[in-house]
């Protein structure tokens, strides 16, 4: 007969508990946001327009807003340059004031030695990445977390990720922080001819997806790596830049505007002389005729992409598609085909004035809908970013916050393929990473993370570190955790509240 064996119970660990608690959370939680009367109330409102808008309210935000009333906040979030900055956050954006010529020639290609070894060649292409990296991350968290221009930095992280670039291949990791500054964010609310063309310009993008290398067929400088035409860039600027993959356009297309791109490429001898990175080539344009979307294009070299880009601009599928995202972005991942439309009359009409078409979604019905309301679920990027700033951590070190993205599947331009990162519940909801959201909520609370100190700096002492106050949390988030979730959460450990507050289904949504 076998002795008698008593079971085993399993430590309960303070991140085990949290777990535990906060998906018993999850099951009590569906749904909360359903109920309620049809109108939002104000403090809704305030918290809707904060979460959609930008990253979340940070502490005070809720009351600030509720004061001055949504559609004051939201005009103010169209025009960010009527909002000033606060002068420590400028100080520590003016660091980084590189050009694309500068930093190819102090940590691009021109400064290896040809004769030197692979190590030291290697040891060469790392100190970008040790240099250059963080910076770039760090403007974009510290932006994030911390600019009182929050639509201006939502646009921005839509548009990077609707034009996505990838740092890790090879020259795209010297530009892709000036892509950013100048060719994405100084258009992310102004007019989308204009920031198509200034993508379509920039040494990160026509090297990213090759147009650099692109030649017409026979051009008298097409040899060697130049060799050729290449079609990546045609192909996803009409799939998805524009049009969209049911725009209308067909192969013959994409070769078309490969064709009438040809020559758009990057001059290395002029930026190793501080010049402008961007050439055209008419040594290796196709000047022959073209119909492109069954418009006839001159032969006029350079003009011809310039023709081409307002043919896309201007298209009634680029003013689907552009509309289409954005009602997925800030309304629903199911995009109401009425509103859809009418963005896309105001594109139209417009000419592509991304603030106009902005306007009329906040102005929407199907915007302040209660259906819509608190249903959409944060990407990686969004639960950090509001993690941060609902418990008012500042971002000293950015490279935990990337580890942490990492880990989530959605690193700082890191996706390497050029459609971006998705947006939906779909394809963030799972419970492996419910479980790492959980934990990483429970690293904040403490007081002592690594992401708000210096990279290399000691944590502090447990006499000095001041843990999260749940009650300050609850006051800064308000209606977005609902009565039922806070009764539970009160019910537990003092020190494992303010946790089980950002471990919450209900902060996981937006």
């Amino acid at each position: 007969m076998r002795p008698f064996r008593q079971a085993v119970r399993p430590a309960i660990t303070p991140v085990f508990r949290r777990q535990l608690f906060a998906l018993t959370l999850l099951a009590c939680s569906i749904g909360a946001h359903a109920a309620g009367p049809a109108e939002l109330s104000p403090q809704e409102r305030a918290l809707h327009v904060l979460n959609r808008l930008g990253y979340g309210p940070r502490p005070g935000d809720l009351e600030q807003v509720e004061k001055m009333g949504v559609k004051r906040y939201i005009d103010q979030q169209l025009h960010p340059e009527r909002i000033p900055l606060p002068q420590d956050l400028q100080a520590r954006l003016a660091a980084l004031q590189m050009t694309p010529s500068q930093l190819f020639v102090d940590y691009g290609p021109p400064s290896f030695d040809k004769d030197g070894t692979k190590e030291e060649k290697q040891a060469a292409r790392q100190r970008a990445g040790r240099d250059l990296t963080p910076q770039f991350h760090m403007a974009r968290l510290l932006q994030a977390t911390e600019s009182p221009r929050q639509l201006e930095e939502a646009m921005t992280e839509f548009w990077a990720n609707h034009f996505n670039v990838f740092e890790g291949k090879e020259w795209v990791r010297y530009w892709v922080g000036d892509y950013e500054k100048n060719a994405i964010r100084p258009y992310a609310l102004g007019n989308f001819r204009e920031l198509l063309g200034a993508v379509a310009h920039h040494p990160a993008m026509l090297y990213y997806l090759d147009n650099w290398l692109s030649s017409g067929a026979g051009t008298p400088d097409a040899r060697g790596r130049f060799k050729g035409l290449n079609e990546n860039y045609a192909r996803e600027l009409m799939e998805l830049h524009t049009l969209g993959v049911d725009g209308g356009y067909q192969q013959a297309d994409v070769i078309t505007l490969a064709r009438v791109l040809s020559g758009w490429t990057i001059d290395v001898n002029a930026m190793k002389a501080g010049a402008s990175p961007f050439s055209f080539n008419a040594r290796r344009h196709d000047g022959a005729p073209k119909v492109f979307l069954g418009k006839p294009l001159s032969a006029s070299g350079y003009q011809e992409g310039e023709a081409a880009l307002d043919i896309l601009a201007n298209h009634p599928s680029t003013a689907r598609f552009i509309s289409t995202q954005l009602v997925q972005y800030f309304v629903s991942d199911k995009p109401d085909p009425a509103l859809v439309q009418k963005l896309s009359q105001k594109f139209l009409a417009t000419h592509g004035d991304i603030r106009a078409v902005l306007q009329t979604l906040f102005d929407s019905p199907q915007f302040w809908s209660r259906a819509n309301y608190q249903t959409q679920f944060k990407t990686p990027y969004q639960f950090v970013v509001s993690s941060l700033r609902a418990a008012a951590i500042p971002v000293m070190n950015p490279r935990p916050v990337n580890g942490v993205l990492a880990q989530f599947g959605m690193p700082l331009y890191g996706w390497l393929t050029p459609e971006g990162y998705k947006y939906s519940e779909e394809a963030w909801l799972n419970p492996d990473a419910l479980l790492r959201r959980i934990n990483f909520a429970g690293g904040l609370i403490n007081g002592r993370s690594p992401i708000a100190r210096a990279e290399g700096a000691p944590p502090p002492s447990n006499a000095d570190a001041r843990p999260l106050d749940p009650q300050l949390l609850l006051a800064t988030l308000g209606p977005a955790i609902t009565p039922a979730a806070v009764a539970r959460i009160q019910g537990e450990p003092a020190n494992f509240q303010a946790g089980l507050i950002l471990g919450s289904p209900d902060f996981m949504k937006r």
